[in-house]
């Protein structure tokens, strides 16, 4: 895999670019503290805009790394933050990319995330050189899986009742993924 960390990536729609300590505010505002976001996540809501402050300062620091990629998603005509996404560390050294996303409620169903899904996707593979693309999500939240599939991922697996949710029921976590062969076969 090629470590060039996060760079600027653009869409029709939107630029993706690296975060901020300013953007923590209005990150704050619109996602970290959402009821309807947080149900859908591992995190816990924000107590404070201090907290977010602290984890952006610490994404910010995490940038001199090579290996960091993530990105905060901006709307071009608006400049209006929509939301995060990033790779997790764990299996970079197996060639394989985890993503993960959220995005504030007010920008859902709009094909935001399919389109931000999609080109992370294009530099993963095309720039980074990763072998394997995969994401999960609570069975309680379709709609992630139906940006899954838009981004062209396969459905892989049900690990059953593997997370507790929000409300403390058990839930399945739904992963997907997709290989490099396959998103150059279907030349996405």
């Amino acid at each position: 895999m090629n470590f060039i960390g996060t760079k600027i990536l653009e869409t029709e729609r939107l630029i993706l670019r690296k975060v901020t300590v300013a953007d923590a505010d209005i990150a704050y505002k619109s996602w970290c503290t959402s009821d309807e976001v947080s149900k859908y996540v591992m995190w816990e809501k924000h107590r404070n805009v201090e907290v977010t402050r602290a984890i952006y300062y610490k994404w910010v620091e995490a940038y001199q790394d090579l290996d960091t990629f993530r990105w905060i998603a901006e709307i071009k005509k608006t400049k209006e933050i929509i939301g995060t996404i990033d790779v997790d560390k764990k299996f970079l050294k197996y060639g394989t990319c985890e993503v993960g996303y959220c995005y504030a409620e007010k920008f859902w169903n709009q094909g935001y995330g399919t389109e931000i899904l999609k080109r992370v996707i294009k530099f993963l593979f095309e720039e980074v050189n990763a072998d394997l693309i995969c994401a999960t999500h609570l069975e309680n939240n379709p709609a992630s899986g139906k940006v899954m599939k838009k981004a062209h991922m396969k459905y892989e697996a049900r690990l059953r009742q593997r997370i507790n949710d929000k409300s403390g029921m058990k839930n399945d976590l739904l992963v997907y993924s997709l290989t490099k062969e396959e998103y150059l076969k279907e030349e996405i």
